[in-house]
């Protein structure tokens, strides 16, 4: 066997052997395998893992804005007019949060923290100075004492009398700060005087600048990589008790702080939203990237706060059966202490028109008034996010309050919140190489095909050379072949002179003539 054939034979067995190999690996999904048991081991929440520190202090800057609706016609509204609002904002602050007093527990199973945050106000992000500036709006504190004492004609007496005293209304006009952050209200003040236990400050972040919303208990994901960051208790509760329902006071998903790894375009998302008092649940919308890292967006549809006719299973958040709002909207009073508060989207985005036409200024538009989660599927990494969500308060006649009978049955909007973050620099850096990593383990078989591919181009290369190089050789020998054949038929053998004949010793000269043309 010639050099040339030996190398022809060991570039055709390992251009099989790779091709071969690289194929079974990819079928058999062998690195990506590999690689996703590695991702599961990597991103669970205990000390010393890959995520763990930025769990509890995550790097990204979060923002929180806040966008009042100033009323501009209380007078027009209260002899039976349609309400006219303008929004006004941002205002913004700059929001840090952390998980404190994290331990673990169950075995080193689960872990539990306390999730802090307080709030800087930012200048040059907001429209004006929160101090100064002054928006007209519902009464809150008013409305609230209003639909605790309507049970009774002698607690709505009590409660008229006082709202008299302290010259208490409908609508009251305050700064931005007294609105967030706390204002003692003077009909409050009364009230708490024969009930210790009602607050005499009222704010709508009043209590939530450097505090917690109680003690969370997270699976670590060590066990099971799907329950990665799900909560399994609040407050040492594993259902919450202000709905009518098991599936209603059921507390699913994370606490949005954290996703488990490779994500599934047709799962849902669950959330656990003190503010809500509920869990929520998000399905996929479209792939986005940002900053170079692909992600799935996830956004709530209209049936997490569709009406009991749109979606039955949300039967169980009516308070009372006459109770019951439409799509959109979510009365949140259980837990807010009886007030009359209505959670919604911004401008009541996914809700009924009907609530959007009763209310002069009200636009909303799906690009500003959104919620929505993009999560890198390989890692569950947030990489972008905005949660938006509108307080509103249920404004209607109200027994034994005579002022209340001009007035049509409102959903009066008060504020809307956006709370947004995009990943940082650094951190979107470090899932780059993660995601390089994964990439390259993942398609190694795939490399391992190219290699086969490229070995069997240089084996193709090598047949033709060694092809052509035979056809070469038999057309040399060929043609020497026929050289020799017309060299010998055109030559004749003749004695060079008569000493042949002559001299007997010296033997026979002869030599090489032309062969004589017979024609000639």
């Amino acid at each position: 066997m010639t050099r040339r054939s030996c190398a022809i034979y060991a570039v055709g067995t390992i251009c099989a052997g790779l091709l071969i190999t690289g194929i079974g690996l990819f079928v058999l999904q062998t690195f990506r395998t590999v690689v996703e048991n590695r991702l599961k081991k990597e991103l669970i929440l205990v000390e010393g893992s890959r995520v763990f520190e930025s769990w509890k202090s995550p790097p990204p800057p979060v923002y929180m804005e806040f966008f009042f609706f100033n009323v501009t016609n209380v007078d027009e509204f209260l002899k039976g007019a349609q309400p006219e609002v303008t929004q006004v904002g941002p205002y913004t602050y700059r929001e840090y949060r952390y998980k404190d007093n994290v331990n673990m527990v169950e075995n080193g199973t689960m872990v539990s923290a306390y999730n802090t945050k307080s709030f800087v106000f930012l200048r040059e992000r907001s429209v004006g100075d929160p101090a100064v500036d002054n928006i007209t709006t519902v009464d809150i504190p008013a409305w609230a004492v209003m639909n605790k004492a309507m049970v009774s004609f002698w607690k709505a007496t009590m409660a008229n009398a006082m709202m008299t005293a302290v010259r208490s209304g409908f609508f009251t006009t305050r700064t931005v700060d007294e609105l967030l952050w706390g204002y003692e209200d003077p009909l409050l003040a009364r009230v708490s005087a024969s009930a210790p236990d009602v607050e005499k400050v009222f704010g709508l972040m009043y209590k939530k600048n450097g505090s917690n919303d109680g003690e969370f208990v997270y699976h670590t994901g060590e066990q099971n990589y799907m329950d990665y960051g799900r909560v399994q208790t609040w407050k040492g509760q594993s259902k919450l008790s202000f709905w009518k329902t098991d599936d209603s006071n059921s507390i699913n998903g994370s606490d949005g702080s954290a996703f488990h790894p490779l994500l599934e375009k047709n799962e849902r998302i669950y959330i656990f939203t003190p503010d809500l008092c509920r869990s929520i649940y998000m399905e996929f919308e479209k792939e986005v990237e940002v900053k170079g890292i692909p992600a799935y967006r996830f956004t709530p549809p209209s049936s997490v706060l569709a009406s009991k006719e749109d979606n039955p299973a949300n039967e169980g958040f009516c308070v009372t059966p006459k109770e019951c709002l439409g799509t959109g909207l979510l009365k949140v009073s259980p837990c807010r202490k009886g007030a009359p508060v209505v959670a919604s989207f911004p401008h009541f985005y996914l809700g009924e028109d009907q609530y959007v036409n009763a209310i002069k200024g009200m636009s909303p538009q799906r690009e500003h008034h959104q919620t929505f989660l993009d999560l890198n599927p390989t890692t569950g990494v947030i990489v972008r996010a905005n949660k938006r969500a509108q307080i509103n308060i249920l404004i209607k006649k109200l027994p034994y309050f005579p002022k209340t009978r001009t007035l049509n049955d409102t959903i009066f909007p008060v504020m809307f919140l956006n709370e947004s973050v995009v990943i940082d620099e650094a951190s979107a850096a470090r899932v780059h190489k993660l995601l390089t990593i994964v990439n390259v383990v993942s398609n190694f078989p795939l490399m391992i095909v190219g290699l086969g591919v490229i070995m069997f181009l240089v084996l193709v290369v090598l047949l033709v050379i060694d092809r052509r190089q035979k056809n070469e050789v038999k057309r040399i020998v060929f043609t020497k072949a026929q050289y020799a054949t017309s060299a010998e038929e055109d030559t004749s053998y003749s004695p060079v002179n008569d000493k042949e004949k002559d001299d007997s010793q010296n033997g026979t000269f002869i030599g090489l003539t032309a062969k004589a043309d017979p024609q000639a």
